[in-house]
């Protein structure tokens, strides 16, 4: 297929003018389950599972069209290949265009969407912060390739047309936050590009589209998905560069790489979605509770939660950039529901997580089960005395009461 005919296969699909305008002044909730419901030529309420990888061609030759598959009993569905588009994925992108209010683009896991956007725009240059360590592989890989340089945010005094810079906040495995806002006017100043992983903090706690920034990256393995059974990336363009032909590009791209998500994922992520903001609102409100309360008991020398944990970090810990007011713009939804522990010894943060009942020993975060991870496990750069806490939709107070247990357990 050419690239002219493959670019207009691309299921960039818009509901109904009436439905889309009724839609774009209702809440994100409703958004998310109804966002779809013309996309799909048939009327069942629930997405139906479609795990086809390919579709017949008509059977009468003058119904052929190169690059095209109109089927007249489904007009919505000119399927041809899942690897340019298919009926879960479609209704997917479909969902996640109307509540991440940018263009779309869909791949196998976070990693590969990464590599995507180093792909699309080639820089000479990122420069890059802390943050997930799969990144900064992918960055030396590239550099193997390309020859493309890594350097730190301290050295953005270097930074010029056509590099990056890469933000993510809030930021792994601490739950931080960044100033987007700085960040968006260093790059657009030169005429860089600034691409945020905003993984941590999923609609509706931030839109980095909203600060200026060009490309924004979601692990969709983590909250999108939250249900520990699928992994997706997903990128987000801002409107100004869909404009500027993008999204076809990476479209493109996508059909030559084969880095595209699964037939199965896209179901799984449909279901996912009528249920992100509810579940990441209580996630992010249940975080704030945990912090707060080891926070508090911190400053208490004699208290058992003292005896054990040697420090906490989290971006509603952050009061001064809070009391700025950047954070509060930049997280008016809420400060995340990931945060890190630091305990007083390497050995009692490999213990813990083994005295817990309700939290999880697992790595990624994001599910609806609470997980921790002693880091180490997964990150060899990490501190052995830090903890990763991703908070899931249990009750907060059996939360409290479980690692509560778990920090007495240690001091037995």
């Amino acid at each position: 297929m050419s690239s002219e005919s493959t670019t207009k296969m691309h299921p960039q699909f818009v509901a109904s003018e009436d439905l889309a305008q009724v839609l774009s002044k209702m809440a994100m909730s409703t958004q998310a389950i109804h966002a779809d419901d013309f996309v799909s030529s048939h009327r069942a309420i629930a997405p139906a599972m479609h795990v086809a990888v390919n579709y017949r061609y008509a059977r009468d030759p003058d119904q052929l069209v190169p690059g095209e598959n109109i089927d007249p009993n489904s007009p919505l569905e000119p399927f041809v290949y899942s690897r340019y588009s298919s009926p879960n994925n479609n209704r997917f992108e479909a969902v996640l265009k109307r509540i991440f209010h940018g263009g779309i683009m869909t791949y196998s896991t976070g990693l590969a969407a990464f590599h995507a956007i180093m792909v699309l725009l080639n820089p000479k240059r990122v420069f890059i912060g802390d943050g997930y360590h799969g990144v900064h592989g992918n960055i030396d890989v590239m550099t193997k390739l390309t020859g493309v340089q890594k350097l730190s945010l301290d050295e953005l005094d270097k930074v010029g047309p056509g590099d990056i810079i890469h933000i993510e906040t809030p930021l792994n495995p601490t739950g931080e936050a960044r100033n987007l806002s700085y960040y968006s006017a260093k790059a657009h100043a030169v005429g860089a590009y600034l691409t945020v992983d905003s993984t941590f903090a999923p609609p509706p706690l931030q839109d980095p589209l909203q600060f200026g920034v060009d490309v924004v990256l979601h692990s969709g393995t983590k909250y999108i998905g939250g249900h520990s059974d699928m992994m997706c990336g997903i990128l987000v363009v801002h409107p100004d560069r869909v404009a500027e032909g993008w999204i076809d590009t990476l479209y493109a791209e996508r059909l030559v790489m084969g880095n595209v998500m699964g037939n199965l994922e896209g179901w799984l992520g449909l279901r996912s979605l009528r249920t992100l903001e509810l579940r990441v609102k209580r996630q992010s409100d249940t975080a704030q509770q945990l912090v707060s309360w080891i926070h508090h008991e911190l400053r208490d020398a004699s208290s058992e939660v003292s005896r054990v944990v040697e420090s906490i970090r989290h971006a509603s810990l952050q009061e001064k950039n809070i009391q700025d007011g950047w954070l509060k713009r930049q997280m008016a939804g809420g400060f995340g529901p990931v945060f890190a522990i630091w305990l007083k010894t390497p050995d009692h943060a490999k213990r813990l997580p083994s005295k817990l009942h309700i939290f999880q020993h697992a790595t990624s975060l994001g599910d609806v089960e609470s997980l921790i991870e002693w880091r180490a496990m997964s990150d060899s750069t990490c501190d052995e005395r830090l903890l990763r806490i991703s908070c899931g939709v249990e009750d907060p107070q059996d939360l409290k009461w479980d690692l509560l247990q778990g920090f007495r357990a240690l001091c037995e």
